[in-house]
């Protein structure tokens, strides 16, 4: 089982913004609902006593009645998960500074799949039909690069985002004439992660993002200027742009390799006062990059390994030894190769440091201590 999200087109932003005002309307309600029972009871309300007091106003609101019923699910979850005795209100007002983006979500049996046509040479676009109150319906289009005729759809929530546009997340299960598992390479690789370079190979690989770099003066510019839609879509083109990267960089190595060890780097050390590395750190986009790879193998049948990284970008990966001139503290960031005084090897920073990462990872199933 895996999430698909796909754009849907702009003309159905009107009718999808009505809906999420409903959907809002509900999540108000069983918000206030569970809180006041809190407050008498002592308890809260499951997803299934909710059920009880919203029934058949579906077909007052417009909305499919497991629609209803997943609002439901998804407040119990989530109060559950953030201990919270009540959550944020949800508000469509545009001009609130707490506007929530638009979300609607539906189940398995108000979804149905109309047909996946060519557009142009390469794309597809796809039709969906979704049920809301009885006998309605809302048919959408969205632009296809998955091609939706191969899976089967569990599940789907509209989503919007900060400059107003629509996508479908959809949760799908491959059919199993058109399922194509990706085999595992027989390759292993380890992966240094760092700032002048987001990650390093062992085998020599780089991912470079600095998209906050690249569009640093057009945001500096727009944000004199006050003019927040071009502020708000630079902003999304960074985090788009980094996101498409890493989804690249991370494809790539799962398909290529069966073993994938990473470092356990963290961002609260390079994000303090002191390094004045927040930006670069932020931007080097660490979290996804360890985010991707861990579902991704998980779906390709790769083993992934988090090790301990400490002292790999000192240690010479040919003679594991560290010598006095290896590069050592925030004073040798900018030590890019250095030579091993003890065996005369020529290192490169970052890829020294992958394959230090990358034994310790093989170290580490060979004496079967678990993964962290």
């Amino acid at each position: 089982m895996k999430t698909l999200k796909l754009r849907l087109k702009d003309k159905h932003a009107l009718p999808l913004n009505q809906l999420s005002g409903t959907v809002n309307f509900v999540w108000n309600y069983v918000n206030e609902l569970s809180f006041k029972h809190l407050q008498r009871a002592g308890k809260f309300f499951s997803a299934y006593d909710l059920a009880e007091y919203t029934k058949g106003s579906g077909e007052y609101l417009g909305l499919h009645s497991q629609t209803i019923q997943a609002i439901s699910e998804t407040h119990a979850k989530s109060r559950k998960q953030f201990k919270k005795a009540k959550l944020r209100w949800r508000t469509n007002n545009p001009k609130s500074s707490k506007k929530s983006l638009g979300w609607i979500p539906f189940k398995k049996s108000a979804i149905k799949h109309l047909a996946t046509r060519q557009s142009g040479k390469k794309s597809l676009k796809s039709t969906i039909q979704l049920s809301l109150a009885k006998g309605q319906k809302l048919i959408v289009e969205l632009f296809d690069s998955y091609n939706l005729s191969l899976y089967q759809i569990n599940t789907l929530e509209l989503v919007q985002d900060a400059r107003g546009r629509w996508y479908a997340c959809i949760t799908v299960k491959a059919k199993a004439q058109a399922d194509a598992k990706v085999q595992s390479g027989k390759g292993q690789v380890g992966i240094d992660l760092g700032i002048k370079e987001a990650a390093t190979t062992s085998d020599g690989q780089t991912l470079t993002i600095k998209q906050t770099q690249k569009w640093a003066a057009r945001l500096a510019t727009a944000q004199r200027a006050n003019h927040k839609k071009r502020v708000t879509a630079i902003h999304a083109k960074i985090k788009n742009t980094r996101k498409d990267l890493i989804h690249k960089f991370t494809t790539k190595l799962v398909r290529n390799n069966a073993l994938i060890v990473v470092g356990d780097v963290k961002s609260k050390s390079f994000t303090n006062k002191k390094t004045n590395l927040a930006k670069s750190t932020y931007d080097a986009g660490w979290f996804e990059l360890k985010r991707q790879l861990d579902y991704k193998c998980k779906h390709a049948g790769c083993h992934l390994e988090i090790v301990n990284e400490a002292y790999t970008t000192q240690t010479c990966s040919s003679c594991r030894q560290i010598s006095d001139s290896s590069p050592k503290g925030r004073t040798g960031l900018r030590i890019r190769e250095w030579t091993c005084a003890e065996c005369g090897t020529q290192n490169d920073r970052d890829i020294n440091a992958a394959k230090n990462i990358l034994a310790a990872g093989l170290c580490r199933l060979a004496v079967g201590i678990p993964s962290l």
